[in-house]
């Protein structure tokens, strides 16, 4: 049996590249217990694998590929009346979507079952197993509690040849389903109750989708999965922790039978995301409910689900190794997700025009049948990407509907009667008349005049409109269909659910909308299925690879521009705690997440109290103190570092956001520095010795390898530049090296300021002072040329 000190420590976790399961394979190896690594993916061939799958499948594989082993597939097929080919077809295409290359090492379950029966047999002839005739409720009942031990089932003392016999004739088919099991025979006074004679066969009749009806008994799911492990070598059988208290039968069974090899089990943390389930039981239910158009919708959390909307497998990858691999249970907001998504669409969605709720313009000074084609580029300044297209502008355009506001209410920079904008990357309209229709009053038409950019890129008369709206040609446009998706359910948690209540009451009624009278730029007329776009200030999007047809594009949203529903729950106010119950509290909108009163309402009393402390008396943001009010030791990291540099938000911003994604399987004690160092390193962000960007460096080492922040910036020399004369040297180098750019700068493109403070800040190996730097340039590019 595996011992304590063969199980993974929280001191096995490595650093933020490495985990605990990388690491004892490493120690396996270098002490001879293993000369080559095989892992497995074993997924049972019920349902689609959703993004829970997804961690798992890139573990064992990226494990025995970094090690130079193997990864097999292999289907737990044992359960004939719940799987399907249409399942085992599924799940390869996801796992080689993924990158999982299995080579020949495809496996199912069902090829040793003339095996697996032998090694039953041999348990019975060991006097380990017998035949029990107990009915499922007599079984249940004589299992005992956690405080209780079970009772032995009178069955128990069967010989080894009754045994025997009745085993076989389980296996010919004389019995109906549950008159047998066979059980091994451990202990019913076991602590762990999985050790309390737990069923290893079963009587099941039920069509086999590859053996047909050749069994009418099948394994149970622990006595197949370690003897298949043991049939195949596998070397490190990673699950996860919901079946830390199967080890211990695990290695029993494999500790009990002749086996080729002896393999072990390990366990991490699944993938628990908020917003969504990953009950495959709950996923099937969706789908044959329909609730959704099938497995591959995408509002799904499957696999299939993610790729139709547009998902790439390098952002889940991305995702995945941000979370890292750890020891203890924990719910990842789904807000983390998107933003890998984000990232990796940034890089590889060229930007278009689409109006999706069109508005009428006409554009009455511009010359009927005139048609003006406009330079525009696929990429914005900060995507290492070239390339542009031509995007015609005539006398009728299409804008957001949303865009314009009758009367709009103050620091409205979009369209309204009287007001001026900018069309994006062309000129400047003025809304003059308004139409609506006679018979509903509804806005149909908006009457307006144009005038072309002067050289320096402003509106005649040097105005500069704070509003810039995206638009097509409605000549030139493309119809399309559009499919706003959002995310499933309405609440973090859909599965806390009160009793009597279901899950499906929490669905979102608005995680689908579908928009029919789009208009896409005609860039877009010949543009391939199973394409990424970013539709510009609208988000991502992806060419349906099933519904889109020729000249008749349907586009998925992959994901937002930005995470509205963080947006919503941070703009909304939290009632005062002393009146929230006497108050009538307004229903809360769909889709929005729960108030900080409400979170912190679910808290125990004592870390609800603490949680208003925080929130109160040190300013710290609602989100940020309900974490360090539920992580005691964050909450002590934060209270170390105020003690030591008393400012409170930003304490807690570097604890939450900085460290506690850093910690990973790490606990809070195990870090090499104090809560004391942190907030020296934060007093020297405030008092000018080091940059933001320099204190991410120097945490960096701190999580490695510990010591004083002060010691480590003087060793490196990391202090900011902050000495004007110096770092205006190296300004005028960087304006005298991107002539064009500063050209197009004082043509009236103020948004290249960002690119040049990043070549000053590059220039001076990230020390230069921020601010300092952003003054010293805007006087320099203001200067006449």
């Amino acid at each position: 049996m595996t011992t304590q000190s063969q199980r993974p420590s929280d001191a096995d976790s490595g650093g933020a590249a490495s985990n605990f399961i990388r690491n004892i394979i490493s120690e396996d190896l270098a002490a001879g217990r293993h000369k080559r690594v095989v892992t497995r993916f074993p997924p049972e061939p019920n349902g689609y694998l959703h993004i829970g799958h997804a961690k798992s499948i890139l573990l064992n594989f990226g494990l025995a590929t970094e090690f130079g082993g193997a990864c097999h597939m292999r289907f737990d097929d044992t359960n004939p009346a719940a799987e399907d080919l249409e399942y085992v077809e599924s799940i390869q295409r996801d796992v080689r979507w993924l990158g999982g290359d299995w080579g020949d090492n495809l496996f199912f379950a069902s090829d040793y079952f003339e095996r697996l029966y032998a090694f039953a047999v041999e348990l019975i002839k060991k006097g380990k197993a017998y035949v029990c005739s107990l009915s499922e409720a007599e079984t249940r009942e004589m299992r005992g509690t956690v405080t209780e031990p079970g009772r032995e089932s009178p069955y128990r003392s069967r010989s080894v040849e009754e045994n025997l016999d009745l085993f076989a004739r389980m296996r010919a088919g004389e019995f109906p389903e549950g008159a047998h099991v066979l059980r091994a025979k451990i202990d019913m006074a076991a602590p762990n109750m999985k050790m309390r004679d737990p069923p290893i066969y079963r009587i099941k009749r039920a069509r086999h989708y590859r053996t047909g009806d050749a069994w009418c008994i099948y394994p149970l799911y622990d006595f197949a999965h370690s003897l298949s492990d043991a049939i195949e070598g596998i070397t490190h059988s990673i699950c996860t922790l919901e079946f830390e208290n199967n080890r211990e039968l695990y290695d029993w069974i494999i500790d009990n039978l002749d086996v080729p090899s002896r393999p072990r089990q390990y366990e991490f943390a699944r993938l628990n995301l908020n917003y969504t389930v990953m009950s495959k039981r709950k996923l099937l239910g969706l789908v044959k409910g329909g609730y959704v158009s099938g497995w591959d919708d995408p509002r799904m959390p499957t696999i299939a689900g993610l790729r139709r909307r547009g998902v790439t497998p390098e952002s889940i990858r991305a995702f995945c190794e941000e979370i890292g691999v750890a020891k203890t249970n924990s719910m990842v907001d789904i807000a983390k997700f998107e933003s890998c998504v984000r990232d990796d669409l940034n890089l590889r969605a060229p930007r278009v025009m689409a109006v999706l709720r069109p508005l009428r313009v006409v554009l009455e000074n511009f010359p009927e049948g005139q048609v003006e084609e406009i330079d525009a580029p696929y990429w914005p300044e900060d995507v290492p990407k070239q390339g542009s297209r031509k995007v015609p502008l005539s006398r009728v355009v299409y804008i957001e509907r949303d865009d314009f506001l009758e009367d709009p209410p103050k620091k409205w920079f979009r369209l309204a009667p009287g007001q001026q904008v900018r069309l994006r990357y062309a000129g400047f309209i003025t809304c003059r008349e308004v139409v609506r229709d006679q018979a509903t009053g509804e806005v149909v038409e908006l009457r307006c005049t144009y005038d072309h950019p002067t050289k320096a890129g402003e509106a005649p008369g040097g105005k500069k409109p704070k509003g810039t709206l995206h638009w097509v040609s409605a000549a030139h446009a493309i119809p399309a269909e559009v499919r706003l998706y959002d995310r499933l359910f309405a609440v973090e948690r859909p599965d806390a659910v009160e009793e009597g209540k279901d899950f499906l009451e929490n669905l979102n009624p608005g995680s689908l909308v579908t928009l029919t009278g789009c208009r896409v730029e005609p860039s877009l007329s010949t543009i391939e299925k199973g394409s990424h776009v970013q539709f510009e200030r609208q988000g991502f999007f992806f060419v349906d690879p099933v519904d889109s047809a020729p000249g008749a594009p349907v586009f998925n949203r992959t994901v937002a521009l930005k995470d509205s529903w963080s947006k919503l729950a941070a703009e909304r106010p939290a009632p005062a705690p002393e009146s929230a119950a006497a108050r009538p509290q307004p229903a809360k909108p769909k889709g929005e997440r729960a108030p900080i009163e409400e979170r912190i309402a679910r808290l125990e009393p004592a870390r609800a109290e603490r949680a208003r402390h925080l929130i109160d008396a040190r300013g710290i943001p609602g989100d940020d103190a309900v974490v360090l009010a539920e992580d005691d030791g964050l909450l002590r990291l934060f209270e170390e570092a105020v003690a030591v540099h008393d400012n409170p938000r930003s304490a807690a911003n570097w604890v939450i956001h900085s460290i506690s994604r850093e910690l990973k399987d790490r606990k809070t004690g195990d870090l090499p520095f104090s809560g004391a160092q942190l907030g020296e390193l934060l007093a020297l962000i405030d008092d000018g010795t080091i940059s933001g960007k320099i204190a991410k460096d120097v945490l960096a080492e701190m999580l490695q390898q510990g010591g004083s922040p002060k010691a480590i910036v003087e060793r490196r020399g990391l202090r900011q530049v902050a000495d004007e004369g110096a770092l205006e040297r190296i300004v005028d180098k960087v304006v005298a090296a991107h002539s064009a750019e500063v050209s197009r700068y004082r043509a009236g493109n103020t948004k290249l300021i960002g690119f040049f403070v990043g070549q000053v800040m590059k220039a001076s190996g990230g020390k230069a002072n921020p601010d300092l730097v952003n003054a010293l340039l805007t006087r320099k590019l203001s200067q006449p040329a």
